[in-house]
Protein backbone atom coordinates (compact mmCIF):
# COMPACT_ATOMS: atom_id res chain seq x y z
CA UNK A 1 0.00 0.00 0.00
CA UNK A 2 0.95 3.49 -0.83
CA UNK A 3 2.25 5.74 2.13
CA UNK A 4 0.56 9.12 2.35
CA UNK A 5 3.32 11.83 2.41
CA UNK A 6 1.22 14.59 2.46
CA UNK A 7 1.34 13.74 6.13
CA UNK A 8 4.01 14.48 8.51
CA UNK A 9 3.34 12.57 12.08
CA UNK A 10 5.50 14.37 14.32
CA UNK A 11 4.44 17.87 12.50
CA UNK A 12 0.72 16.98 13.46
CA UNK A 13 2.17 16.03 16.65
CA UNK A 14 3.46 18.76 17.94
CA UNK A 15 0.75 21.22 17.03
CA UNK A 16 -2.08 18.84 18.45
CA UNK A 17 0.06 18.56 21.73
CA UNK A 18 0.28 22.62 21.47
CA UNK A 19 -3.62 23.03 20.99
CA UNK A 20 -4.00 20.58 23.72
CA UNK A 21 -2.71 22.86 26.05
CA UNK A 22 -1.20 20.21 28.59
CA UNK A 23 0.50 21.04 31.90
CA UNK A 24 3.90 19.61 32.27
CA UNK A 25 5.42 18.69 35.31
CA UNK A 26 8.74 16.96 33.50
CA UNK A 27 12.00 18.33 32.08
CA UNK A 28 12.11 20.27 30.04
CA UNK A 29 12.69 22.93 32.86
CA UNK A 30 11.63 25.85 31.23
CA UNK A 31 8.00 24.62 31.21
CA UNK A 32 6.97 26.05 27.83
CA UNK A 33 8.69 28.88 27.55
CA UNK A 34 7.56 30.19 31.29
CA UNK A 35 10.87 30.16 32.96
CA UNK A 36 13.22 31.98 30.07
CA UNK A 37 15.06 34.75 30.75
CA UNK A 38 13.23 37.20 28.89
CA UNK A 39 15.79 38.29 26.26
CA UNK A 40 16.39 34.61 25.26
CA UNK A 41 12.57 34.49 24.66
CA UNK A 42 12.34 37.73 22.81
CA UNK A 43 15.17 36.94 20.56
CA UNK A 44 14.23 32.99 19.66
CA UNK A 45 10.57 33.88 19.87
CA UNK A 46 7.70 31.88 22.49
CA UNK A 47 6.97 29.50 19.93
CA UNK A 48 10.08 27.25 20.12
CA UNK A 49 9.68 26.85 23.90
CA UNK A 50 6.42 25.98 23.55
CA UNK A 51 7.28 23.06 20.82
CA UNK A 52 10.23 21.96 22.87
CA UNK A 53 8.77 19.31 25.08
CA UNK A 54 9.69 15.47 25.65
CA UNK A 55 9.27 12.71 23.40
CA UNK A 56 8.19 10.19 25.43
CA UNK A 57 5.82 11.47 28.22
CA UNK A 58 5.69 14.44 26.50
CA UNK A 59 4.27 15.20 22.56
CA UNK A 60 3.49 10.58 22.88
CA UNK A 61 2.78 8.79 25.73
CA UNK A 62 5.04 7.01 28.11
CA UNK A 63 5.06 4.39 25.98
CA UNK A 64 5.43 6.30 22.99
CA UNK A 65 1.86 4.58 21.68
CA UNK A 66 0.84 6.87 18.90
CA UNK A 67 3.89 5.86 16.91
CA UNK A 68 4.47 9.37 15.33
CA UNK A 69 8.37 9.27 15.19
CA UNK A 70 8.04 5.67 14.18
CA UNK A 71 5.65 6.68 11.09
CA UNK A 72 7.70 9.50 10.36
CA UNK A 73 10.72 6.95 10.13
CA UNK A 74 8.65 5.09 7.94
CA UNK A 75 7.84 7.67 5.45
CA UNK A 76 11.02 8.89 5.57
CA UNK A 77 12.54 5.35 4.48
CA UNK A 78 9.10 5.12 1.43
CA UNK A 79 10.93 8.50 0.31
CA UNK A 80 14.04 7.61 -0.51
CA UNK A 81 13.67 3.66 -0.97
CA UNK A 82 15.69 2.45 2.00
CA UNK A 83 13.74 -0.78 4.46
CA UNK A 84 14.48 1.25 7.17
CA UNK A 85 15.05 4.41 8.82
CA UNK A 86 16.34 5.97 11.71
CA UNK A 87 16.13 9.49 13.34
CA UNK A 88 19.10 11.02 15.32
CA UNK A 89 19.70 14.07 17.04
CA UNK A 90 23.30 14.16 17.79
CA UNK A 91 24.21 14.54 14.10
CA UNK A 92 25.77 12.30 11.38
CA UNK A 93 28.55 12.27 13.95
CA UNK A 94 26.71 9.90 16.03
CA UNK A 95 25.03 8.05 13.33
CA UNK A 96 28.28 7.10 11.39
CA UNK A 97 29.33 5.75 15.01
CA UNK A 98 26.33 3.69 15.19
CA UNK A 99 27.01 2.38 11.60
CA UNK A 100 30.45 1.37 12.15
CA UNK A 101 29.56 -0.54 15.24
CA UNK A 102 26.70 -1.83 13.78
CA UNK A 103 29.23 -4.13 11.60
CA UNK A 104 32.47 -4.70 13.47
CA UNK A 105 33.59 -4.75 17.17
CA UNK A 106 36.84 -4.54 19.31
CA UNK A 107 39.47 -5.91 17.25
CA UNK A 108 37.72 -6.65 14.29
CA UNK A 109 38.73 -4.94 10.48
CA UNK A 110 36.95 -2.42 8.91
CA UNK A 111 38.15 -0.80 5.53
CA UNK A 112 37.62 2.98 5.73
CA UNK A 113 38.78 5.54 3.20
CA UNK A 114 41.80 7.79 4.49
CA UNK A 115 39.37 10.92 3.41
CA UNK A 116 37.08 9.99 6.52
CA UNK A 117 35.57 12.66 8.77
CA UNK A 118 36.87 12.76 12.26
CA UNK A 119 33.84 11.43 13.47
CA UNK A 120 34.94 7.98 12.20
CA UNK A 121 38.00 8.68 13.64
CA UNK A 122 35.99 8.66 17.13
CA UNK A 123 34.65 5.46 16.67
CA UNK A 124 37.57 3.99 15.92
CA UNK A 125 39.09 5.51 19.50
CA UNK A 126 35.69 3.99 21.06
CA UNK A 127 35.39 0.78 19.85
CA UNK A 128 39.04 -0.58 19.39
CA UNK A 129 38.03 -1.22 15.18
CA UNK A 130 41.12 -1.96 13.73
CA UNK A 131 41.19 0.84 10.30
CA UNK A 132 42.58 -0.69 7.09
CA UNK A 133 42.73 2.14 5.34
CA UNK A 134 41.97 2.93 1.49
CA UNK A 135 43.54 5.31 -0.07
CA UNK A 136 41.85 7.96 -1.57
CA UNK A 137 42.57 9.10 -5.12
CA UNK A 138 44.48 12.75 -4.75
CA UNK A 139 44.72 15.04 -7.36
CA UNK A 140 48.39 16.63 -6.88
CA UNK A 141 47.50 19.75 -9.34
CA UNK A 142 45.05 20.97 -7.15
CA UNK A 143 46.32 18.94 -4.02
CA UNK A 144 42.53 17.31 -3.12
CA UNK A 145 41.47 14.07 -2.12
CA UNK A 146 38.23 12.31 -4.10
CA UNK A 147 36.74 9.14 -2.63
CA UNK A 148 39.10 5.56 -3.54
CA UNK A 149 38.04 3.70 -6.55
CA UNK A 150 36.50 0.46 -6.39
CA UNK A 151 39.43 -1.44 -7.30
CA UNK A 152 41.40 0.08 -3.84
CA UNK A 153 38.64 -1.80 -2.06
CA UNK A 154 39.05 -5.01 -4.15
CA UNK A 155 42.38 -4.53 -3.01
CA UNK A 156 42.05 -3.57 0.72
CA UNK A 157 39.88 -6.99 1.13
CA UNK A 158 42.78 -8.76 -0.40
CA UNK A 159 45.29 -7.50 1.77
CA UNK A 160 42.35 -8.02 4.48
CA UNK A 161 40.00 -10.98 4.01
CA UNK A 162 38.69 -10.65 7.81
CA UNK A 163 37.23 -7.25 7.31
CA UNK A 164 33.86 -7.21 8.66
CA UNK A 165 32.88 -4.30 5.79
CA UNK A 166 33.83 -1.18 4.26
CA UNK A 167 33.26 2.51 4.47
CA UNK A 168 33.07 5.14 2.30
CA UNK A 169 32.58 9.04 1.83
CA UNK A 170 30.38 10.18 -0.82
CA UNK A 171 30.18 13.11 -1.72
CA UNK A 172 32.73 14.56 -0.32
CA UNK A 173 32.21 18.13 1.18
CA UNK A 174 34.05 19.25 -2.22
CA UNK A 175 31.53 17.17 -4.28
CA UNK A 176 33.37 14.40 -5.21
CA UNK A 177 31.62 11.20 -5.77
CA UNK A 178 32.64 7.38 -5.65
CA UNK A 179 31.40 4.78 -7.66
CA UNK A 180 28.89 3.14 -5.40
CA UNK A 181 27.17 0.38 -6.84
CA UNK A 182 30.74 -0.91 -7.96
CA UNK A 183 32.67 -0.65 -4.20
CA UNK A 184 28.95 -2.04 -3.41
CA UNK A 185 29.80 -4.95 -5.77
CA UNK A 186 33.06 -5.61 -4.39
CA UNK A 187 31.56 -5.65 -0.52
CA UNK A 188 28.80 -7.79 -1.45
CA UNK A 189 31.05 -10.29 -3.71
CA UNK A 190 32.60 -10.82 0.45
CA UNK A 191 29.37 -11.10 1.44
CA UNK A 192 29.73 -7.85 3.51
CA UNK A 193 28.02 -4.60 4.15
CA UNK A 194 29.01 -1.34 2.91
CA UNK A 195 28.71 1.73 4.50
CA UNK A 196 28.41 5.20 3.02
CA UNK A 197 28.87 8.40 5.08
CA UNK A 198 26.40 10.42 2.55
CA UNK A 199 26.26 12.85 5.16
CA UNK A 200 26.13 15.59 2.30
CA UNK A 201 24.28 13.67 -0.09
CA UNK A 202 20.68 14.71 1.54
CA UNK A 203 19.03 15.67 -1.65
CA UNK A 204 20.77 13.27 -4.27
CA UNK A 205 17.48 10.90 -4.09
CA UNK A 206 15.51 13.71 -5.44
CA UNK A 207 16.21 14.68 -8.62
CA UNK A 208 17.78 12.17 -11.62
CA UNK A 209 20.71 14.71 -12.72
CA UNK A 210 22.01 14.08 -9.29
CA UNK A 211 25.09 11.44 -8.68
CA UNK A 212 23.18 7.99 -7.49
CA UNK A 213 22.05 8.05 -3.97
CA UNK A 214 23.95 5.51 -1.56
CA UNK A 215 20.57 3.12 -1.17
CA UNK A 216 19.88 3.18 -4.90
CA UNK A 217 23.22 1.82 -5.34
CA UNK A 218 23.20 -0.90 -3.54
CA UNK A 219 24.80 0.38 -0.10
CA UNK A 220 23.44 -1.45 2.96
CA UNK A 221 24.02 1.41 5.30
CA UNK A 222 23.65 5.23 4.55
CA UNK A 223 24.67 7.99 7.27
CA UNK A 224 22.34 11.34 5.89
CA UNK A 225 22.83 14.85 7.44
CA UNK A 226 19.09 16.41 6.89
CA UNK A 227 20.71 19.94 8.26
CA UNK A 228 23.40 20.38 5.70
CA UNK A 229 21.58 19.97 2.36
CA UNK A 230 17.90 19.80 3.38
CA UNK A 231 15.57 22.07 5.98
CA UNK A 232 17.05 20.33 9.06
CA UNK A 233 17.93 21.80 12.04
CA UNK A 234 21.44 21.52 13.24
CA UNK A 235 22.19 18.23 14.17
CA UNK A 236 19.09 16.43 12.60
CA UNK A 237 20.18 13.24 10.73
CA UNK A 238 19.14 10.01 9.40
CA UNK A 239 20.46 7.06 9.04
CA UNK A 240 19.12 4.31 6.28
CA UNK A 241 19.14 0.33 5.93
CA UNK A 242 18.85 -1.70 3.51
CA UNK A 243 19.23 -5.64 2.57
CA UNK A 244 19.83 -8.08 5.40
CA UNK A 245 23.80 -8.14 5.98
CA UNK A 246 23.49 -5.65 9.25
CA UNK A 247 20.41 -6.61 11.63
CA UNK A 248 17.70 -3.83 12.14
CA UNK A 249 17.55 -3.74 15.51
CA UNK A 250 21.31 -4.03 15.93
CA UNK A 251 21.64 -0.65 13.95
CA UNK A 252 19.41 0.52 16.74
CA UNK A 253 20.82 -1.02 19.51
CA UNK A 254 24.14 0.58 18.49
CA UNK A 255 22.43 4.46 17.97
CA UNK A 256 20.89 3.52 21.45
CA UNK A 257 24.00 3.28 23.14
CA UNK A 258 25.36 6.36 22.49
CA UNK A 259 22.42 8.68 21.87
CA UNK A 260 20.61 11.02 24.20
CA UNK A 261 17.66 9.62 25.89
CA UNK A 262 16.51 13.34 25.69
CA UNK A 263 15.90 13.42 21.86
CA UNK A 264 14.93 17.34 20.45
CA UNK A 265 11.16 16.81 19.04
CA UNK A 266 11.76 19.81 17.45
CA UNK A 267 14.79 18.76 15.34
CA UNK A 268 12.29 15.31 14.75
CA UNK A 269 9.72 17.53 13.34
CA UNK A 270 12.07 19.83 10.84
CA UNK A 271 13.12 16.31 9.39
CA UNK A 272 10.06 15.23 9.20
CA UNK A 273 8.66 18.50 7.65
CA UNK A 274 11.71 18.02 5.39
CA UNK A 275 11.00 14.50 4.26
CA UNK A 276 7.49 15.87 3.13
CA UNK A 277 8.66 18.91 1.68
CA UNK A 278 10.61 16.87 -0.53
CA UNK A 279 8.28 13.88 -1.43
CA UNK A 280 5.96 16.08 -2.73
CA UNK A 281 8.25 19.28 -4.08
CA UNK A 282 11.22 17.45 -3.64
CA UNK A 283 11.94 17.82 -7.66
CA UNK A 284 11.17 20.71 -8.75
CA UNK A 285 13.08 22.11 -5.45
CA UNK A 286 16.14 20.45 -6.43
CA UNK A 287 15.63 21.63 -10.22
CA UNK A 288 15.61 25.18 -9.01
CA UNK A 289 19.03 24.63 -6.85
CA UNK A 290 20.42 23.18 -9.50
CA UNK A 291 19.38 25.93 -12.16
CA UNK A 292 21.07 28.64 -9.30
CA UNK A 293 23.92 26.77 -9.08
CA UNK A 294 24.46 26.71 -12.48
CA UNK A 295 23.75 30.50 -12.88
CA UNK A 296 26.10 30.83 -10.36
CA UNK A 297 28.87 28.95 -11.70
CA UNK A 298 28.77 30.78 -14.95
CA UNK A 299 29.29 34.25 -13.55
CA UNK A 300 31.91 33.41 -11.02
CA UNK A 301 33.92 31.93 -13.77
CA UNK A 302 33.54 35.14 -15.60
CA UNK A 303 34.96 37.39 -12.74
CA UNK A 304 38.84 37.65 -13.54
CA UNK A 305 41.45 35.35 -11.13
CA UNK A 306 38.28 33.15 -10.40
CA UNK A 307 37.49 29.58 -11.09
CA UNK A 308 35.02 27.24 -10.73
CA UNK A 309 35.90 23.40 -10.93
CA UNK A 310 33.66 21.45 -12.80
CA UNK A 311 33.66 18.04 -13.81
CA UNK A 312 36.37 18.41 -15.80
CA UNK A 313 38.69 19.33 -13.13
CA UNK A 314 37.14 16.88 -10.82
CA UNK A 315 35.97 13.98 -12.23
CA UNK A 316 38.19 11.49 -14.76
CA UNK A 317 40.60 8.97 -14.60
CA UNK A 318 42.59 8.66 -10.70
CA UNK A 319 39.83 11.25 -10.11
CA UNK A 320 36.09 11.30 -8.98
CA UNK A 321 33.67 8.86 -10.63
CA UNK A 322 30.89 11.80 -10.39
CA UNK A 323 29.96 15.45 -9.07
CA UNK A 324 27.44 17.05 -7.51
CA UNK A 325 27.49 20.77 -8.08
CA UNK A 326 25.80 22.60 -5.69
CA UNK A 327 29.13 22.47 -3.66
CA UNK A 328 30.33 25.85 -6.03
CA UNK A 329 33.61 25.10 -5.49
CA UNK A 330 35.70 28.44 -6.44
CA UNK A 331 39.70 28.10 -7.09
CA UNK A 332 41.34 31.38 -6.16
CA UNK A 333 44.50 31.66 -8.69
CA UNK A 334 45.68 35.38 -7.37
CA UNK A 335 49.05 35.51 -5.83
CA UNK A 336 47.77 37.59 -2.96
CA UNK A 337 44.83 35.26 -2.29
CA UNK A 338 44.16 31.98 0.07
CA UNK A 339 40.92 30.71 1.05
CA UNK A 340 41.38 31.44 4.56
CA UNK A 341 41.93 35.24 3.84
CA UNK A 342 39.19 34.93 1.48
CA UNK A 343 36.85 33.64 3.40
CA UNK A 344 37.88 36.11 6.74
CA UNK A 345 37.16 39.33 3.84
CA UNK A 346 33.81 38.18 3.07
CA UNK A 347 32.77 37.93 6.60
CA UNK A 348 34.07 41.03 7.96
CA UNK A 349 33.31 43.29 4.80
CA UNK A 350 30.29 41.97 2.92
CA UNK A 351 28.93 39.71 6.05
CA UNK A 352 29.15 36.59 3.89
CA UNK A 353 30.52 33.27 5.86
CA UNK A 354 31.38 30.47 2.88
CA UNK A 355 31.64 26.95 4.28
CA UNK A 356 34.88 25.76 3.21
CA UNK A 357 38.07 27.86 3.05
CA UNK A 358 41.53 26.13 2.63
CA UNK A 359 44.86 27.11 1.13
CA UNK A 360 43.59 27.85 -2.55
CA UNK A 361 39.52 27.83 -2.66
CA UNK A 362 36.72 28.62 -1.16
CA UNK A 363 33.16 26.51 -1.57
CA UNK A 364 30.20 28.15 -0.97
CA UNK A 365 27.17 25.66 -0.61
CA UNK A 366 23.76 25.97 -2.90
CA UNK A 367 20.59 24.52 -2.03
CA UNK A 368 16.89 24.70 -2.81
CA UNK A 369 16.59 28.10 -0.20
CA UNK A 370 19.46 29.40 -2.64
CA UNK A 371 17.90 32.22 -5.09
CA UNK A 372 19.16 35.14 -7.09
CA UNK A 373 18.51 36.67 -3.57
CA UNK A 374 21.41 35.45 -1.98
CA UNK A 375 23.78 34.67 -5.40
CA UNK A 376 23.82 38.38 -6.85
CA UNK A 377 25.20 39.95 -2.61
CA UNK A 378 27.47 37.14 -3.28
CA UNK A 379 28.89 38.27 -7.05
CA UNK A 380 28.84 41.34 -6.10
CA UNK A 381 31.20 40.65 -2.72
CA UNK A 382 33.44 38.13 -4.82
CA UNK A 383 33.82 40.83 -7.60
CA UNK A 384 35.24 43.86 -4.73
CA UNK A 385 37.50 40.67 -2.88
CA UNK A 386 39.18 40.32 -6.49
CA UNK A 387 39.96 44.35 -6.59
CA UNK A 388 40.55 44.57 -3.50
CA UNK A 389 43.22 41.97 -2.76
CA UNK A 390 45.07 43.21 -6.34
CA UNK A 391 46.79 45.38 -3.28
CA UNK A 392 47.57 42.86 -0.48
CA UNK A 393 51.11 41.56 0.29
CA UNK A 394 51.57 38.25 -1.29
CA UNK A 395 49.01 35.25 1.07
CA UNK A 396 51.56 32.98 2.95
CA UNK A 397 52.71 29.61 1.14
CA UNK A 398 51.28 26.55 2.40
CA UNK A 399 53.51 23.80 2.27
CA UNK A 400 51.44 20.46 0.87
CA UNK A 401 52.46 17.22 0.73
CA UNK A 402 52.24 14.90 -2.51
CA UNK A 403 49.64 11.93 -1.57
CA UNK A 404 52.80 9.71 -0.69
CA UNK A 405 53.80 12.80 1.80
CA UNK A 406 50.51 13.14 3.65
CA UNK A 407 50.55 9.04 4.26
CA UNK A 408 52.70 8.03 7.83
CA UNK A 409 52.42 4.71 9.34
CA UNK A 410 49.86 3.55 11.86
CA UNK A 411 51.94 2.06 14.62
CA UNK A 412 49.00 1.13 16.64
CA UNK A 413 45.27 1.27 16.80
CA UNK A 414 44.15 4.87 17.12
CA UNK A 415 42.69 3.40 20.46
CA UNK A 416 45.62 2.53 22.08
CA UNK A 417 47.07 5.74 21.37
CA UNK A 418 44.46 8.10 22.60
CA UNK A 419 44.66 6.49 25.71
CA UNK A 420 48.02 5.67 26.09
CA UNK A 421 50.00 7.76 28.85
CA UNK A 422 50.55 11.29 27.03
CA UNK A 423 52.97 14.34 26.37
CA UNK A 424 53.98 17.60 24.73
CA UNK A 425 56.64 18.04 22.64
CA UNK A 426 57.61 21.04 19.97
CA UNK A 427 56.69 20.38 16.88
CA UNK A 428 60.15 20.69 15.82
CA UNK A 429 60.76 17.40 17.55
CA UNK A 430 57.86 15.52 16.85
CA UNK A 431 59.10 13.58 13.72
CA UNK A 432 59.61 10.02 14.19
CA UNK A 433 57.36 9.88 17.39
CA UNK A 434 53.47 8.16 17.62
CA UNK A 435 50.91 10.39 17.40
CA UNK A 436 48.22 10.55 20.87
CA UNK A 437 45.54 12.88 19.10
CA UNK A 438 43.59 14.05 16.45
CA UNK A 439 44.70 16.81 14.39
CA UNK A 440 41.91 18.09 11.90
CA UNK A 441 41.83 20.92 9.42
CA UNK A 442 38.17 22.47 9.69
CA UNK A 443 36.00 22.58 7.87
CA UNK A 444 35.56 20.10 6.11
CA UNK A 445 37.09 17.99 8.99
CA UNK A 446 38.94 15.41 7.59
CA UNK A 447 41.60 14.50 10.23
CA UNK A 448 45.50 15.31 8.91
CA UNK A 449 46.88 13.65 12.03
CA UNK A 450 45.25 10.45 13.57
CA UNK A 451 46.20 8.77 16.82
CA UNK A 452 48.81 5.92 16.23
CA UNK A 453 50.23 7.33 13.31
CA UNK A 454 54.10 7.62 13.36
CA UNK A 455 54.81 11.59 12.53
CA UNK A 456 56.60 12.59 9.68
CA UNK A 457 58.07 16.03 8.52
CA UNK A 458 55.78 16.68 5.41
CA UNK A 459 52.57 16.46 7.13
CA UNK A 460 54.22 18.26 10.26
CA UNK A 461 55.46 21.50 8.13
CA UNK A 462 52.25 21.16 6.32
CA UNK A 463 50.16 22.13 9.38
CA UNK A 464 52.94 24.28 10.45
CA UNK A 465 52.35 26.41 7.57
CA UNK A 466 48.52 26.25 7.40
CA UNK A 467 48.68 27.43 10.96
CA UNK A 468 50.70 30.63 9.85
CA UNK A 469 48.27 31.06 6.94
CA UNK A 470 45.17 30.96 8.72
CA UNK A 471 44.41 27.11 8.97
CA UNK A 472 41.65 26.09 12.19
CA UNK A 473 42.92 23.09 14.36
CA UNK A 474 40.31 23.40 16.56
CA UNK A 475 40.87 19.72 17.96
CA UNK A 476 44.71 19.92 18.36
CA UNK A 477 45.66 20.10 21.93
CA UNK A 478 47.73 23.24 21.03
CA UNK A 479 45.71 24.83 18.07
CA UNK A 480 48.61 27.22 17.39
CA UNK A 481 50.22 23.84 16.69
CA UNK A 482 53.61 24.66 18.51
CA UNK A 483 53.36 21.20 20.18
CA UNK A 484 52.17 18.19 19.36
CA UNK A 485 50.51 15.50 21.61
CA UNK A 486 52.55 12.30 21.37
CA UNK A 487 52.78 8.99 22.94
CA UNK A 488 55.60 8.52 25.62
Amino acid sequence: MALDHSRAPVVEAVDAHRRRGMLSFTPPGHKQGAGVDPDVRRLLGQEIFEHDVLASGGLDDRRMRGGYLQDAEELMADAVHADHTFFTTCGSSLSVKAAMLSVAGPGEQLLISRDAHKSVVAALILSGIEPVWVEPRWDDERHLAHPPSADEYAAAFARAPRARGALVTSPTPYGGCADLRRVAEVCHRHGRPLIVDEAWGAHLPFHQDLPAWAMDAGADVCVTSIHKMGSGLEQGSVFHLQGDLVEPQVLRNRADLMGTTSPSVLLYAAMDGWRRQMALHGHELIGHALATAGELRRAIERIDGLHVNDARDFCGPDRADDLDPLPVVVDLSGPALSGYRAADWLREHRSINVHIADHRRINVQITHADSRLTTEPLLRALRDLVDTASGWDKAPVVVVPSADGLRMEQACLPRDAFFAPTEDVPVEQAAGRVAAEMVTPYPPGIPAILPGERLTEPVLTYLRTGVAAGMNLPDAADPAFGTVRVVE
